[in-house]
């Protein structure tokens, strides 16, 4: 999938990034920086334009956390965006944020679709801009839908948002902003 997604990149516009979902699963082969290293060379889409989300579960893999760590170190080293996807959902978020710099957080939709309804989700929502905001991290809020909530989202800070008000998923990519993508897995 990930040599698919370079490849399709490497026929758009150099200024529009590419996001890929990294599983868990994917962090068991101790080749993978490389491999996403080789792809990104061989189509010749700039590792600054890559942009690789993880969830929390994927950096709470127990024993294999250090590997996981390290070859998203690797990935950012080679220059390449790392971006915590889903975030409030894990168990950790905190501690994730505190070891390991992201570059990206993205707010996950749950909070997003209850904000207005729900007073504690919208301080949560409101807070982990503030958080993210305060580690110098772009903000993506996941899952917007209305024009009242990224009105909201605005006024708030939020730096970017996904969700079908900015568009609707066409096969397995989904619009992010104008100059990005996310491929799905």
């Amino acid at each position: 999938m990930i040599d698919q997604a370079l490849r399709a990149a490497s026929t758009w516009d150099p200024k529009v990034s590419l996001a890929v979902n990294l599983s868990p699963i994917q962090f068991r082969s101790p080749g993978l920086a490389a491999e996403i290293c080789d792809a990104a060379l061989r189509w010749r889409v700039a590792f600054d334009r890559l942009e690789l989300e993880v969830t929390e579960s994927a950096t709470l893999l127990g024993f294999q956390r250090d590997n996981v760590l390290a070859t998203l170190e690797k990935l950012r080293e080679y220059g390449a965006k790392v971006v915590m996807d889903d975030f409030g959902t894990g168990h950790s978020s905190l501690s994730n944020l505190k070891e390991f710099t992201f570059d990206k957080i993205k707010i996950d939709r749950s909070f997003v679709a209850t904000m207005q309804s729900h007073a504690s989700s919208s301080s949560i929502v409101k807070a982990t801009i503030g958080l993210g905001k305060s580690l110098g991290l772009i903000i993506v809020a996941e899952g917007v839908e209305t024009e009242e909530q990224l009105s909201v989202l605005r006024q708030w800070g939020c730096d970017q948002v996904q969700g079908f008000l900015i568009g609707k998923p066409t096969e397995r990519f989904y619009v992010v902003d104008k100059n990005a993508l996310i491929v799905r897995q």
